[in-house]
């Protein structure tokens, strides 16, 4: 029998107040169903938001080494409960074993290290202008925070959200996506296993105009954090602006590889196979374009097609498969739409760019790793983003011509270069207008100890893990203590 999971509300397994579901389906074999989940509503939303700004005070006035140690033991349960949430998680997304472990490895990374944020949270002391006062500045927590976030990463992605806004003291409301709500019940599990106190997380499931929406428009929220399309974050955006609520965005981007005449081809066929179609393509950080110099131009071609076409489509949880499948069929009927739109720009098609068939791939949403070659810099599938394992070669005749091309896109999250020029390599770090660069690697692969986060359509200037996370989820106080006896008065007595 199909398992029912439930919203989690102030410590508590509740159902929704409509006594609807929806189905969770394993999108490598339509015949799996994976669970039902809760169908909610405005007043689920209304319901956790009470239970996160009724515990905020008690929260805020844990200790923040506190906070750290509950967080730290999460960590520890991560750890232990890996390879099942990864096996959870590949199942529920689609995506190989490997990268599945990664993701829960991500986690772990970020919790361990933000937790520390516990006992540092760090502000600033500095000299007055005046005698016998004192001047320093401290974190406060924002209060109640809503996180929206996406199916391509479920755990890697709320932990970046969940974690630093507990340990600086805020509750938070967490909407997964509607695809992914296992692996992040699995992820409250976690937290109640490590003793988070009642009320300070809660999950409520759904979909956006229900449940996320919402967040977005109730007042006792102080902040919405959203992953996902640039569509949705701009009406986010925009909802947030109308209610003056604070509001951190990650949308996306249209990341490209430059490949220079004197690059080393062999490591770069292998950074473009795994940021083009690792995930099926389905990262935010996704190799989508490769500009690549005439002069290599057609070895590169010849190597990255060969390899492509050897990638092996199936079941993530197959050991053997190197490419698991789109996440529903919706993703796969636009990845099919954009091959059309690629030929009729006059793209020319080298591999894949098509639903395969037989070897037992007919019951999930599998789509051929697909090449195109003669691309121009402003055809759509050079421009638009196709999230999912199609990869477009525009050829360049110069390193300036290159980073003009990079540069010329809405998004602006990540970048790369394979050169052996140190002068090349550093030029491009000053010169690409993403948030992210790569030299001699592929554009997937960011660590939690630097901030994630892009420029233009990528998202509003915020940047996730590393420290500067703790920027999104707090707020400055500047604190003077005049210990003067007497009235003093800044920038007149002095």
């Amino acid at each position: 029998m199909t398992r029912t999971y439930k919203n989690y509300i102030n410590g508590k397994w509740v159902r929704s107040r409509t006594g609807e579901c929806f189905e969770n389906i394993n999108p490598a074999n339509t015949g799996d169903v994976i669970g039902r989940f809760q169908k909610s509503d405005r007043e689920d939303v209304e319901q956790a938001i009470a239970s996160a700004f009724n515990a905020r005070k008690q929260w805020r006035d844990t200790p923040a080494p506190r906070r750290g140690e509950i967080l730290f033991r999460v960590a520890e349960l991560l750890v232990k409960e890996k390879e099942s949430l990864a096996r959870d998680m590949t199942r529920e997304m689609g995506k190989i074993l490997a990268e599945t472990r990664g993701d829960v490895q991500e986690a772990i990374d970020l919790t361990y290290y933000t937790a520390g944020e516990g006992r540092r949270m760090a502000g600033d002391t500095v000299p007055s202008e005046l005698d016998k006062k004192f001047c320093m500045s401290v974190r406060m927590p924002l209060g109640v925070v809503g996180c929206i976030t996406p199916w391509n990463f479920p755990l890697a992605i709320p932990s970046w959200k969940l974690i630093p806004a507990l340990v600086t003291g805020n509750t938070v409301v967490i909407k997964p996506a509607t695809a992914t709500p296992l692996t992040v019940v699995n992820f409250i599990k976690i937290f109640e296993k490590a003793g988070l106190p009642p009320g300070v997380l809660n999950m409520v499931t759904g979909f956006g105009s229900d449940v996320g929406w919402p967040m977005v428009e109730h007042p006792k929220v102080n902040l919405v954090s959203f992953t996902g399309s640039f569509d949705t974050g701009s009406q986010i955006a925009a909802g947030c602006a109308s209610h003056m609520k604070q509001f951190s965005l990650e949308m996306g981007g249209k990341n490209a590889i430059i490949v220079m005449d004197d690059a080393d081809l062999e490591l770069t066929v292998e950074g473009i196979l795994f940021g083009a179609f690792g995930t099926t393509g389905q990262r935010c950080t996704a190799c989508s374009r490769v500009i690549v110099h005439h002069k290599v131009q057609k070895k590169l071609t010849a190597l990255l097609v060969k390899r492509a076409k050897a990638l092996r489509l199936g079941d993530g949880l197959n050991s053997k498969v190197d490419v698991g499948p789109l996440i529903n069929e919706e993703a796969q009927k636009k990845v099919e739409l954009y091959i059309k739109i690629g030929k009729k720009e006059g793209a020319k098609l080298l591999c894949g760019g098509g639903v395969p068939k037989g070897r037992g791939l007919g019951k999930g949403f599998f789509f051929e790793p697909t090449v195109f070659t003669d691309v121009s810099p402003h055809m759509r599938i050079a421009q638009e983003e196709i999230f999912g394992p199609v990869v477009s070669l525009i050829t360049c005749r110069s390193f300036d011509q290159a980073i003009e091309i990079v540069n010329d896109s809405r998004y602006g999250l990540s970048s790369a270069i394979y050169t052996r020029d140190v002068n090349k390599a550093f030029q491009a770090i000053q010169e690409l207008d993403t948030g992210i660069t790569y030299i001699n690697a592929s554009t997937i692969g960011a660590e939690i100890q630097l901030p994630f986060g892009g420029t233009k359509g990528t998202g509003n200037g915020h940047r996730e893990a590393g420290t500067t996370a703790l920027e999104i989820f707090t707020e400055w106080k500047s604190v003077y203590v005049d210990y003067s006896g007497k009235l003093q008065k800044a920038q007149i007595d002095t």
